[in-house]
């Protein structure tokens, strides 16, 4: 063949160019356009009808997801735009559905976002009460959250604000001191901020379900209890539980009738308007127009019953004090006004003199850490709960990164620490909100009453926002958990018992060592694992877990008795098909069975060892271990009649293919 001339390089460039422009037209492209996220149609709204139209054709092709809006760059375009836009995405989860927004679902938010300002303002100066703080720091924590998750949030349902539990937990460790209270907001947002940087969400994990449901229970027995004094008029009242019961049975007979018969009318009320939703017929296409509009009235009403009824139960206070006679405790008078930004308190001054920030995170103790993680568990508890029954997904470390900015923030604003509300969530849910941005007219409601309203919450009865605080922590109480897990695990029942009784003394002891009794739950069954044992042509044991150097011991003793205590010794089977990583302690602890194997003249054989396991095992140059590839080479080897020899670690026998994945 003849020298052909040099082809111009300028031409292999063009072809390359060509062919690549062809492939890429041939080869469909991955771009996706940002789906707009789902909006699940309101289970009651004055809108059904019209939003089914509006909304049905749209919602097969929905992404019902928020926040799983993320498109993809087109074949290979550059990387740098594609991550840049992603991650910017995902730190701002807003971006992904904000561009889409329509007006349809401004309506739906503003539904929503009414509907819950109307049952966070009477509640915020109810779980003020609760944490032993002014009814004004309610308020001045209700507020940061509906802002700051509008930017951050992973989920279109939850409100973040003041809750009954986190004000039971600021009670315990503010000693009703708001200088303490806004301190630890800020430390609390501290931790959870580095927590959510750290991705240490998986710590949370750690607390179980009968601990949750132990200490939820507690807390709404001691939170209902608390609220008897107000509900009867009753003065002078200790805080600890205990002697609250004392001390309320001691003075019952000081019970001011006027305050106790309208406690009693507005827990009727609020029970009853709470059926009413509850039970109410649901909207059909086939209503009128009128049954309808009469339909939406009935259920705005329901929906905001507890604003309703503390206004019923001010305008009859107001009413008595005109006539000069007050037979109610009212909550008195409220600061007015917006709070001023200002840093946190490091230092506060008393008639003792003035305490350090040192000295007062001493005084915080433990709450530094129950505060914190008690908040993030019970916000991504309600998240996850509605992202569930909603069909979309949340990201808990970006969850932990909303709630601690909320709280650092707040804290500017003096607010106490807050989290998700499951109450209020609900009620966002079935008002048919569509984004966080219903949120925003939430915060919006609760400045306009701190600046417009406070006046007139000086006639509030303090009955009346307890039976506010009493009708909302009740459905907290678990009563189907005991007979769930005598039917399901009984031994889960001693970390609920632990958790229950002792959070009635201190609620973080009752946290610890409930959490305590379950990682010891844990690490019982990890330290002594079911050993299976099969009968056949040679004795087989299959750990049932992991091994780890807590079992050794265990597996050890299992073996011996039933290989080496029989007469005469049996050769015996391993079989570590559910075995995927093992410690030193664990390869101790094999050398010197494998050594009693050897001087009792019989064998033990290894099967089932995973890649990880295999490695370590060669690393440690054990004597004498011999595994196959199936259960049925090992029990042919070990027969009277010789089957395949078996892999020896200290051979050249080791298969290439495991050789390859041990260099690997």
């Amino acid at each position: 063949m003849g020298d052909r001339p040099p082809v111009p390089q300028s031409a292999i460039v063009g072809a390359v160019l060509r062919t690549w422009k062809s492939l890429r037209a041939s080869v469909p492209s991955t771009h996706t356009p940002p789906a707009r996220p789902g909006c699940r149609e309101p289970c009651l709204s004055l809108h059904w009808s019209a939003r089914r139209k509006t909304t049905q054709g749209s919602m097969s092709s929905s992404v019902k997801a928020l926040g799983q809006a993320r498109p993809m760059g087109a074949g290979l375009a550059p990387m740098t735009c594609c991550c840049s836009q992603a991650t910017l995405q995902r730190w701002l989860p807003f971006l992904a559905w904000l561009p889409h927004y329509s007006l349809q679902w401004l309506k739906m938010d503003f539904i929503a976002g009414l509907s819950v300002g109307l049952t966070v303002i009477p509640q915020a100066l109810a779980y003020a009460e609760v944490a032993g703080l002014p009814p004004q720091y309610g308020l001045y924590s209700a507020f940061m959250g509906c802002f700051v998750y509008f930017f951050l949030g992973t989920s279109r349902d939850v409100t973040l604000g003041p809750t009954a539990i986190m004000s039971l937990l600021v009670s315990s460790y503010t000693f009703h001191e708001p200088a303490y209270a806004v301190l630890l907001a800020f430390l609390s947002g501290c931790i959870q901020l580095a927590m959510g940087f750290l991705c240490l969400g998986f710590l949370l994990d750690f607390i179980s379900c009968p601990v949750i449901r132990g200490f939820t229970s507690a807390a709404a027995i001691t939170i209902s209890f608390g609220q008897i004094k107000n509900l009867l008029g009753l003065q002078n009242i200790p805080r600890q539980f205990f002697l609250q019961v004392y001390h309320t049975f001691r003075n019952i007979g000081q019970t001011r009738a006027g305050d106790a018969v309208l406690g009693l009318v507005c827990v009727l009320l609020l029970l009853l308007l709470k059926l009413m939703r509850d039970r109410g017929p649901r909207v059909h296409p086939e209503m009128s127009p009128a049954m309808r509009l009469t339909h939406g009235l009935l259920w705005t009403a329901t929906t905001a019953r507890n604003a309703l009824v503390v206004s019923f139960a001010a305008l009859v206070a107001y009413s008595f004090e005109v006539t000069g006679y007050q037979p109610f405790v009212l909550t008195g008078k409220i600061v007015k006004g917006l709070p001023p930004i200002q840093t946190p308190p490091f230092s506060v001054t008393t008639a003792n003199g003035t305490v350090s920030f040192t000295e007062m995170v001493q005084d915080m103790g433990a709450g530094l850490a129950v505060v914190p993680l008690m908040g993030l568990l019970e916000s991504i508890a309600v998240a996850k709960s509605f992202a569930s029954q909603n069909n979309y997904r949340i990201r808990a470390n970006q969850e932990l990164l909303a709630i601690g900015l909320t709280n650092m923030l707040g804290s500017l604003f003096s607010s106490y620490p807050v989290t998700g509300s499951f109450g209020r969530t609900a009620v966002n849910a079935q008002s048919g909100v569509c984004t966080p941005a219903g949120g925003l007219l939430t915060g919006v409601l609760v400045l306009l009453s701190l600046d417009y309203l406070t006046s007139l919450f000086y006639y509030i009865p303090k009955a009346a926002l307890a039976a506010v605080i009493i009708t909302a922590v009740i459905p907290l109480f678990d009563t189907k958990i005991v007979r769930t897990l005598w039917r399901v695990k009984r031994l889960d029942l001693l970390p609920l018992c632990v958790t229950f009784l002792l959070c009635f003394w201190e609620v973080q002891y009752g946290i610890l060592a409930g959490t305590l009794v379950s990682m010891l739950i844990l690490l019982y069954s990890a330290a002594r694992p079911h050993v299976q044992v099969s009968e056949g042509p040679v004795l087989v044991l299959q750990p049932a877990s992991g091994l780890h150097f807590p079992a050794v011991e265990t597996l050890r003793e299992a073996i011996l008795n039933q290989a080496l205590g029989a007469s005469p010794p049996r050769c015996a089977v391993l079989d570590c098909s559910h075995v995927c990583s093992i410690d030193y302690t664990v390869v101790l602890g094999l050398g010197e069975l494998l050594g009693d194997f050897q001087r009792r003249g019989v064998t033990l054989a290894f099967v089932g060892l995973q890649v990880p396991v295999l490695r370590v095992l060669l690393s440690a140059d054990l004597k004498g271990v011999q595994y196959f590839s199936t259960l049925e080479e090992a029990e042919k080897y070990l027969s009277p009649e010789p089957g395949p020899p078996p892999y020896n670690v200290r051979d050249d026998s080791v298969p290439e293919h495991k050789v390859a994945l041990l260099k690997a």
